[in-house]
């Protein structure tokens, strides 16, 4: 109701045929599309517009004279305009959510929803842009050309492996944060979760050996990650097996990955890799079966989290694990990455970071975990995204750590 109320239907609207053959609307059916009618979000001023006086300060004349202040003192625009608090949501629509290569249009619902997560969970006004073009250095050319408009950007469902190059040639040119949440926010909630399961188990991250199922975007991450962390061991499985340096059938990304995981020189499948192993951390997909659940070593952790259907299913997973945690919302230990994005972003803008580090995604995975405390339990290693704890806490280890870091601008 809510919806209809802020987006008036409009006539243009129209899903299924009624039996008289009219055109039906879709949101008289679904409260999905009732949501979603004239978009989530919208633009509003954040001063009065009363009167000729109101109106000859914003607009002309009076916002000449900050145009030109501007120009003679660019960094003033962090200042007088919203430059300084708003991020680019960037995505070319080729991998969103579980719904693949749709396109930059139907990537709209997804990107408006991840404008208002930065905005409820973070305080960040975020702007969603679909581009019409999926070509590397295209999509890079068209970023750094909307770069001066914002203080941050977020690339969002972009499919690996080109993710990672227009991650860093992004990075090379603009100077202002560049963040692959689908890499790096997953990864961030992941380490803070492993951390607290470690703690309740009474182990180091260092002693614990992991296998990741998935080498895309969010297995890179994730395994980059946990060795900067200080994993005991880690290793990833793509659809082929155990990525290992005498592979020939190799990416670029995934020659990298075999030079800094899997010390342990494993080779065959991903059951061949769980046995033994402390830690199952799933972003593929793909199905586990529970024999090799059951191979793990004991006090295990088991992090599935694949959506809508994780790699074990709960019910499976705590048959052998000590910790579970999924992707889904209707599970305990949820992995959501709007636990870390906003805070992180909020942190960066706080400081006007140039780039965010390794050691601010760390910091932010610290703190994470440290909002959980003493009420650390098997079904709670992580906090809830409502806990109106977890965006102060990132946002304020984040900004620290720019600082400590030397990429803080104030």
């Amino acid at each position: 109701m809510a919806a209809e109320i802020v987006n008036p239907r409009s006539d243009s609207a129209s899903g299924s045929t009624d039996q008289d053959g009219g055109a039906e609307p879709l949101d008289s059916f679904d409260p999905a599309f009732a949501l979603h009618r004239g978009g989530k979000m919208a633009v509003q001023a954040t001063v009065p517009l009363r009167d000729k006086d109101d109106l000859s300060l914003a607009y002309t004349p009076g916002v000449a004279r900050v145009c030109t202040a501007i120009a003679e003192q660019p960094e003033l625009v962090n200042d007088y305009t919203w430059k300084s608090s708003v991020v680019a949501v960037v995505t070319d629509g080729t991998a969103v959510l579980g719904l693949g290569d749709i396109g930059p249009e139907a990537s709209l619902p997804v990107m408006e929803g991840k404008a208002i997560l930065f905005k409820q969970f973070g305080g960040v006004d975020a702007v969603p842009i679909a581009l019409a073009c999926t070509e590397v250095d295209e999509i890079v050319e068209t970023v750094v050309r909307l770069a001066p408009s914002f203080g941050g950007i977020n690339l969002e469902d972009i499919s690996a492996p080109r993710c990672f190059e227009i991650e860093r040639k992004l990075q090379e040119r603009v100077d202002i944060p560049v963040f692959h949440d689908d890499q790096h926010g997953t990864a961030v909630v992941t380490l803070a979760a492993l951390r607290n399961a470690a703690r309740l188990s009474r182990r180091e991250i260092g002693q614990l050996r992991a296998v990741i199922s998935g080498a895309g975007a969010a297995g890179v991450a994730i395994a980059k990650m946990l060795v900067e962390a200080g994993i005991g061991d880690v290793a990833l499985a793509d659809r082929k097996g155990i990525i290992s340096a005498d592979r020939d059938d190799l990416t670029e990304v995934k020659r990298q990955v075999a030079g800094f995981t899997n010390k342990a020189g494993l080779k065959g499948t991903l059951e061949d890799a769980l046995a033994g192993a402390d830690v199952f951390i799933g972003v593929s997909g793909g199905t586990v079966a529970e024999e090799a659940v059951a191979s793990m070593a004991e006090g295990a952790f088991v992090f599935a989290m694949a959506n809508p259907n994780p790699e074990v299913h709960p019910d499976v997973a705590h048959k052998y694990a000590a910790v579970v945690a999924t992707g889904r919302s209707d599970f305990p230990n949820q992995i959501n990455n709007v636990l870390a994005f906003p805070g992180i972003f909020a942190g960066a803008l706080q400081v006007r970071a140039s780039r965010i580090t390794e050691g601010m995604k760390i910091a932010a995975a610290e703190a994470l975990a440290a909002v959980v405390g003493d009420d650390l339990a098997a079904d709670y290693v992580i906090p809830s995204p409502f806990d109106e704890r977890v965006a102060p806490a990132v946002t304020a280890a984040v900004a620290a750590a720019a600082r400590a870091e030397g990429v803080a601008r104030r």
